[in-house]
């Protein structure tokens, strides 16, 4: 049998072995969710998922023609939509606007989408009801119903990425006992809503090395084997 890893190189010249990172800590272990011989095409839409890769340097890039994040009526400073705001030379909104664009929608008990034409990007904002003081996954679903009929035939708003929305500092994602959802929940909520676009994880997740990620969703069936102590 041919040794691969000695036949075929990821690295120019001979680093290859010299590039170790086993002890780094902010890593990820990806396995594939198909063997390398299924080369057709999957039957199965799926939402992608994006691991370590920078989602503003994407958007500034032209990758994206729309993004799904959240938004709230109080202070949107620290929130990746004015980052984007600020990075998108063309854009004529800023923090304040954003801000007072999403006081105008908001419902006491209903989640809204606020969108923002940012020229290069349109942005579907989830904003939580008045009545909530987080995100729950029923307004990720009743959010994302909206967004998935908001892009229906409309190929001009493709292709579309969005946050994990875990993680966040104002607009936080959480159950009711205060904790965050699985990463697995919130891609169910999205996938049984519709969306099958890209999906960027929190730089948190990154150091997700003790546990083989996949890059999509649905995960493949070995998954419900795990979960019901099979291998």
């Amino acid at each position: 049998m041919r040794d691969s890893a000695v036949e075929h190189h990821i690295y120019d010249g001979d680093i290859d072995q010299l590039v170790d990172f086993e002890h780094v800590e902010e890593r990820i272990m990806l396995v594939p969710d198909t063997k390398a011989t299924d080369r057709g095409v999957d039957p199965t839409p799926r939402i992608r998922i994006m691991w370590g890769q920078r989602l503003l340097d994407d958007l500034q890039a032209g990758r994206y023609r729309s993004l799904v994040c959240a938004v709230n009526a109080e202070d949107n400073s620290h929130g990746i939509i004015a980052q984007l705001a600020d990075l998108l030379p063309t854009s004529q909104w800023n923090t304040e606007t954003i801000t007072s664009h999403a006081k105008h929608f908001v419902q006491a008990r209903t989640i809204t989408v606020v969108k923002y034409d940012m020229d290069a990007v349109e942005v579907f904002a989830l904003l939580r009801p008045a009545e909530h003081e987080h995100l729950d996954l029923n307004d990720i679903a009743q959010g994302f119903q909206m967004i998935t009929a908001m892009m229906h035939r409309r190929c001009e708003r493709q292709p579309i990425a969005s946050v994990s929305f875990l993680g966040a500092n104002a607009n936080r994602l959480l159950l009711e006992d205060g904790s965050e959802p699985s990463f697995e929940s919130v891609l169910n909520t999205m996938y049984t809503a519709g969306f099958r676009g890209d999906v960027y994880t929190s730089p948190f997740m990154w150091s997700a090395c003790r546990t083989g990620v996949f890059a999509r969703y649905p995960f493949p069936e070995s998954i419900s084997r795990f979960r019901e102590g099979g291998f």
